[in-house]
């Protein structure tokens, strides 16, 4: 069951070819009221931000930013407080205390509201003008280089640099878990989780006063109707609110894992603007959930032995209004979408230390599931980590799917990445090798080692990344002090922390010895 908004609809999709020229033209009228009517305005300038205020009573100002690892942070002003200077000078903050950024002898920072960005909330009680920010050293006025966003701003510009294209599209597709429950801890005598979800199927024997019986089978949940989909109101509400917010959707449907799978697909963006749009998507999620006294996480493997949550990506570079990547090569790719298959699989072990950067994302990263684990592509073929999708044969259609990340990623830095390795592949002309259109997962044995595979850790990728960064440093878009921080905080706060804990499974494994 697939839930198209008309809002949302675009070429990507593969729908019948009923009806199919009466919905393009209704898309095409209604987008026109979707760019420019309605409560969230695109607002380019300081001025039109002030006069929106004015206009619709806005009490409160909420300054967001993301910070190093990939969690939105936020502060909030009352809107009389808000000038035009502001979005000049910016407004201090103590940077020492996010995660990843400055010492406390050089903690103050800058945070400069962007216009562009600005949304009205639409969970808060008062209402409130959300504003999107940079981070500025308040000492030099310059852009801060940790700042994720910079990062990504950095990586745009460097395209168009190159001269290899002037745009580039993102198409995230992030999944997650509705649960009904959650607990877990870990003390020096114990640790555990817990999770539930009224759809979880292990909940059939359980006393619900009564038990309908209506629990996805593991692995069976990818578009059973209702009953049995019992969150469609809840995703739709998702999907609604987001597209209150100018977020176009093209879809929201029940996903594979029982106990509560979702995922609602935005249509793809550029660079910044999806990644902005995929903290939004976050947020919007996480907090309609909240509203129907549920919970949802973007955790990429938070159930044993069912699927875990991916954000399949995909990407395509344009010039001067053209597809780059659209030609007459394999599937219909051209020459320098080959080559950008290539540096992405040939800079995929340090690449996952951005879009997969969890010590929980190499628990979804196994054989026999969804996610891939071996480095080739195919058209088609979802069992390889790089799929060029079929759905359409029309140029504007071509780009390459990235099967490998997940949502617990900072978008900025996951995106900006995947374009740099893109880039190196062209510039280097980085043969991607013969794509490979068979199940991976039956090859025999013999032929299957002949095929690589991602890491089987976080501590793998960190030490790729480590040796294998030089093509993200090109254009000073990540620096050396970005990827040093990012290693040691990833190594220190998350890798070794968890090698020190004991884990349940262990004490099944080894407490009677």
């Amino acid at each position: 069951m697939l839930i198209f908004p008309i809002k949302g609809f675009n070429e990507f999709i593969n729908i019948d070819n009923i009806g199919k020229c009466f919905i393009l033209m209704i898309n095409l009228v209604i987008r026109v009221e979707y760019n420019f009517g309605g409560s969230n305005n695109i607002m380019k300038t300081a001025k039109e931000v002030l006069d929106f205020i004015k206009k619709e009573e806005i009490k409160v100002i909420d300054f967001r930013f993301m910070d190093f690892p990939g969690l939105w942070q936020h502060f909030s002003i009352p809107a009389r407080e808000l000038d035009e200077d502001m979005f000049k000078a910016g407004v201090g903050f103590d940077g020492s205390s996010i995660r990843g950024w400055q010492a406390i002898n050089e903690s103050d920072m800058l945070v400069v509201p962007e216009p562009e960005t600005s949304f009205v909330d639409p969970f808060f009680q008062h209402k409130t003008l959300v504003i999107i920010c940079n981070i500025a050293d308040p000492l030099t006025g310059k852009d801060y280089t940790k700042d994720p966003r910079n990062i990504a701003k950095k990586a745009e510009k460097y395209l168009i640099g190159t001269g290899i294209g002037d745009t580039s599209y993102f198409g995230p597709e992030a999944e997650f878990f509705i649960f009904d429950d959650v607990r877990f801890d870990q003390n020096e005598h114990e640790g555990y989780y817990f999770l539930d979800s009224v759809e979880g199927r292990w909940n059939t024997g359980r006393d619900e006063k009564p038990n309908l019986g209506y629990k996805p089978r593991y692995k069976e949940g990818y578009f059973p109707v209702p009953p049995t989909d019992s969150q469609q109101d809840i995703r739709s509400e998702m999907m609604l609110t987001l597209e209150d917010l100018g977020i176009a959707i093209e879809a929201q449907h029940h996903e594979v894992a029982t106990g509560g799978q979702g995922e609602i697909d935005m249509r793809f963006s550029t660079l910044v603007d999806m990644a902005d749009k995929v903290l939004k998507y976050k947020y919007v999620v996480k907090n309609v959930a909240k509203k129907y006294g549920k919970s949802v996480t973007f955790m990429p493997k938070p159930l044993y032995n069912d699927n875990g949550t991916g954000m399949h990506t995909h990407c395509s570079i344009w010039k001067d209004g053209k597809n780059v990547f659209a030609g007459d090569k394999y599937a219909g790719l051209s020459q320098e979408a080959l080559w950008a298959i290539g540096g992405v699989l040939k800079h995929a072990p340090a690449l996952l230390a951005f879009t997969n950067p969890t010590t929980n994302s190499y628990k979804r990263l196994v054989p026999g599931f969804e996610a891939p684990v071996n480095l080739a592509y195919s058209s088609r073929n979802r069992s390889a980590s790089v799929r060029i999708p079929m759905y359409s044969q029309s140029e504007k259609a071509k780009r390459f799917e990235l099967r490998c990340p997940d949502p617990s990623c900072n978008p900025y830095l996951a995106f900006s990445a995947l374009l740099m390795a893109a880039i190196d592949g062209i510039q280097n002309k980085i043969d991607p090798g013969e794509p490979l259109d068979k199940d991976i997962y039956d090859l025999p044995p013999e032929e299957l080692a002949k095929v690589p595979t991602t890491p089987g850790s976080l501590r793998d990728s960190l030490m790729a990344l480590e040796k294998d960064h030089e093509f993200l440093l090109k254009g000073d878009v990540f620096t050396e002090d970005v990827i040093e921080t990012w290693i040691e905080y990833k190594m220190d706060n998350e890798v070794k922390e968890l090698d020190l804990r004991p884990h349940p499974w262990e004490f099944a494994l080894y407490y009677d010895i």
